[in-house]
């Protein structure tokens, strides 16, 4: 199974990013990878861009180094009723949003209330990817998740970083292995992300991609296989706002 496309790429815009779009792309270009994407955090994340950054991404260009370069961004979920930080007006712009907890916004609280705030998010049509679930700062409702994202069109992340023991985000690899046997129980399309902060680590998917495989998931529900299942993924549940 050929990964070509890594999405969840940060630059220094994320302001704990160490990185450029040229330099991500140039490293992408080394793996033999044909797309990445712009993923920087919403402007409720310290440090983050204002929100003009992210209204102004069409100057980039949409290409560089041989590589297609997506614009897109991670929003926060800001609260439990899934309020996010861009507006639709931002994000129906871009190529791709990825809605995320992080700890820096919402302060975690329980099972009930993370998995509240997750659903609600997936409900808005712009949210075509649920980034990092199951994290070990935010405990959730796996299925009730899994479910929601079946209904809602949405991608589930497999994140390589959530899967680095040295990341605060460590949960273990049994979080990942059931939110990849209910997304296969589901139908539901995943993502293997890099979550990369450095150039260096673009396209650095080895866990995620060694956990998808051991899933069995079929290669028609992995996205970073084609990025044509991917452009289609994302659409599907931009249909959902007509």
């Amino acid at each position: 199974m050929r990964f070509v496309l890594d999405v969840h790429c940060h630059t220094v815009a994320s302001g704990h990013g160490y990185s450029t779009v040229t330099e991500n792309a140039a490293h992408a270009a080394t793996l033999g990878l044909t797309h990445i994407g712009i993923a920087d955090h919403g402007p409720a994340m310290p440090g983050a861009p204002h929100f003009y950054f992210f209204g102004n991404m069409k100057i980039v260009p949409d290409s560089m180094h041989g590589v297609r370069v997506l614009k897109g961004a991670e929003v926060n979920i800001c609260n439990h009723g899934g309020k996010l930080d861009l507006s639709e007006e931002i994000m129906e712009r871009m190529d791709f949003i990825i809605a995320s907890l992080h700890r820096g916004v919402l302060a975690p609280t329980n099972k009930a209330d993370h998995t509240r705030a997750m659903i609600n998010a997936m409900e808005n049509p712009f949210v075509g990817i649920l980034g990092h679930p199951g994290d070990s700062w935010f405990d959730i409702d796996y299925e009730a998740v899994v479910e929601t994202a079946a209904r809602t069109h949405t991608i589930i992340e497999i994140n390589n970083q959530t899967l680095n023991p040295v990341s605060l985000r460590y949960n273990g690899e049994e979080p990942q292995r059931r939110l990849l046997a209910l997304c296969k129980e589901y139908g539901v399309p995943v993502l293997a992300s890099s979550d990369a902060h450095y150039h260096t680590l673009v396209g650095e998917l080895t866990e995620a991609k060694k956990l998808i495989i051991e899933s069995g998931i079929p290669a028609s529900q992995v996205l970073n296989t084609d990025p044509a299942l991917f452009f289609a993924a994302v659409a599907r549940k931009r249909a959902c706002a007509l």
